[in-house]
């Protein structure tokens, strides 16, 4: 098993323009597969609301629910790096707030990091958080806890303007201490640019090839998540038309009597099968 990286190992990684490569994980199953497959980092988001619980987004997501996701994640995925994403109003309200329920993270779920969503107006909250010995890392343009302020889920930094607003914050989530960030639905271009103008690492989300490495969700990714694809998405299994399949398969199989066959089935001991059918005789009651 490959040793966990660090923060050191991805700042080299950048240094060395080798891509890291990261998912979101939400149960054990899915951290193990993980894994074994070798993945940089491992995500526990709260896009858990949608492609777990059902919510129509991420903003219901808990805190209690957030930190069941990332223990089962740990115990999947004990030699990955791993991120604790901090659900709304986690960390919004005040700066103690954001440090204590950051903390919980590292506490009870045993994460590496924690991801909170915002620029220049969290600013202070990453700093207070980074000054605790907390790794953070910022996420901003298509920011899912604030997408109704946004206009829904829509691409960022489109127009001069908004970008320039985005490199604005991009360079505060920096100076405030986050050791990463990510950057979601917004141009390749300027991708480019906050990446070559920021010494941390700039991980992306729908925003192109030109940054330091690429998050996926693992619903979005293995076909499993079917409520809508997002644009950024490349597809790598078909996980909901197998499982289907499995269902209708398994369905039919009992309906007709194919299942359970006897290859399925536990016999009784057969140095006993007299006794056991004398017993059923006293027990029968008609």
């Amino acid at each position: 098993m490959a040793k966990k990286k660090g923060r050191l190992d991805f700042v080299q990684m950048k240094q060395k323009g080798e891509k890291v490569v990261w998912v979101t994980a939400y149960d054990f199953p899915m951290a193990s597969f993980a894994e074994q497959a070798g993945m940089d980092m491992i995500l526990v988001g709260d896009s858990l609301g949608m492609v777990l619980l059902g919510y129509p987004g991420t903003v219901p997501v808990t805190m209690e629910e957030c930190l069941i996701c990332c223990k089962a994640v740990r115990r999947g995925a004990p030699n990955t790096f791993c991120i604790g994403d901090m659900p709304f109003l986690s960390y919004q309200t005040t700066d103690a707030d954001a440090v204590m329920n950051a903390g919980r993270f590292l506490k009870e779920a045993d994460m590496d990091a924690v991801k909170l969503e915002g620029g220049r107006r969290v600013q202070s909250k990453i700093k207070a958080i980074a000054d605790a010995g907390i790794l953070v890392m910022g996420h901003i343009g298509l920011t899912p806890q604030s997408s109704g302020a946004l206009g829904g889920f829509k691409a960022q930094g489109r127009d001069p303007e908004s970008a320039r607003e985005l490199i604005l914050d991009a360079r505060a989530v920096e100076e405030a201490g986050a050791f990463a960030i990510l950057l979601e639905a917004v141009p390749p271009e300027l991708t480019a640019f906050i990446t070559k103008d920021l010494s941390i690492p700039v991980y992306g989300i729908g925003a192109g090839a030109p940054c330091d490495g690429q998050l996926l969700i693992c619903g979005d990714m293995l076909g499993m998540f079917q409520a809508f694809t997002p644009k950024f998405v490349k597809k790598y299994a078909a996980v909901a038309e197998i499982e289907t399949n499995a269902f209708k398969e398994y369905i039919s199989d009992v309906k007709s009597g194919k299942f359970p066959a006897d290859e399925h089935c536990y016999h009784i001991l057969p140095e006993r099968a007299q006794e056991y059918e004398h017993m059923l005789k006293e027990l029968t009651r008609r």
